[in-house]
C-alpha cells in the first residue's frame, strides 16, 4: 500500500511540474498604450505581472491614484500590477487581478494572445462589465527600471 501511495505522490508531482513548466505565448514583455513595458511571468505557481519600464509619457512615475493615501509615493517601477491568474490553455489566463495605476482601482481579469498583441480585459463582476485593452509584444531588448520614486 505504500509502494501504490509512493507512485502516485511522484505520478502527482511529476504532472504538477509538467504543467508548471508550460510554455505559454504570455510570458514576456509588452508595451502599453503609454508606452510603458510590463513583463509577464510566473510568481510561483501563478501568472503575474509588473512594469519593468515607465514611459516618459506615462502620467506619473509614482502610484498617484492609489485609494491608499499611505502608497501613493510607492514607485510604479517594478510594482505588480496583474497577481493571482491561472493558465487556462497556453494561450489564456483567468481568475485574476488586475491593479490599474491610473484609476487606483482593482479589477478583475483575463488576458489572451492573438499573434503579437495581447487582449488584457479587466472588468468588476461579470466579464461583459468590463474594458479589452491590447498590449503589442516587444522583440527588443529592455532597459529594465531602477526604483527609486519619482521623476
Amino acid at each position: 500500500m505504500r509502494c501504490k501511495s509512493a507512485v502516485l505522490l511522484v505520478g502527482l508531482m511529476v504532472c504538477s511540474t509538467v504543467l508548471r513548466a508550460q510554455k505559454s505565448t504570455l510570458l514576456g514583455d509588452w508595451r502599453e498604450p503609454t508606452g510603458s513595458v510590463l513583463r509577464i511571468g510566473y510568481c510561483g505557481t501563478e501568472v503575474c505581472m509588473k512594469i519593468i519600464s515607465v514611459s516618459a509619457h506615462a502620467p506619473a512615475t509614482v502610484d498617484i491614484h492609489n485609494l491608499n493615501p499611505g502608497q501613493r509615493n510607492r514607485a510604479l517601477c517594478n510594482l505588480e500590477i496583474g497577481s493571482h491568474f491561472s493558465l487556462t490553455d497556453p494561450t489564456h489566463a483567468s481568475g485574476g487581478a488586475l491593479y490599474d495605476p491610473k484609476s487606483g482601482r482593482t479589477y478583475h481579469g483575463t488576458m489572451s494572445v492573438e499573434g503579437n498583441d495581447l487582449k488584457l480585459r479587466g472588468y468588476i463582476g461579470a466579464p461583459i462589465f468590463g474594458k479589452t485593452e491590447t498590449w503589442h509584444r516587444v522583440s527588443e531588448k529592455i532597459a529594465v527600471c531602477a526604483s527609486n520614486g519619482g521623476r
